[in-house]
Order: C-alpha cells, then structure tokens, then sequence
C-alpha cells in the first residue's frame, strides 16, 4: 500500500504539465465529492432550513434581485 508520503514525493517530483493534469484531477474529484454530499443532504432534508430562511426572507420583504 502506498503512504501518505510516498505519494507527497511522488507528487513533488512530476514534471510541470503533468502536475498540472494531476491537480485539475484532484480539483474535479474534490468538487464531485462535494456535490454528491449537498445532494445527500438536500435529498435528507438537512438543507431545508436554507429553503425557510429564504422563504421568511421573500415574506418578509428582505430580499432583492441580483
């Protein structure tokens, strides 16, 4: 199995473009990663109180367009 710092060192020594290719890689699954939690969490109500927030907000006149 690979270590932590084995792979810190493998990362360090990649040349320039494939370093970049490696990040924009890491970038992308970070991102998938975090759209799969929100939609868990949309999908298991914990973001409801977001929804309620803005809803009082409308009711309440607190809002304006952007």
């Amino acid at each position: 199995m690979t270590t932590l710092r084995e792979i810190e060192n493998a990362v360090t020594l990649l040349p320039d473009e494939e370093y970049r290719e490696f990040r924009q890689w890491f970038l992308e699954r970070e991102w998938e990663q975090w759209d799969a939690q929100i939609e868990s969490d949309s999908v298991s109500g914990k973001l409801d109180f977001l929804l309620e927030e803005a809803t009082e907000a409308r009711n309440g006149g607190r809002l304006r367009d952007l």
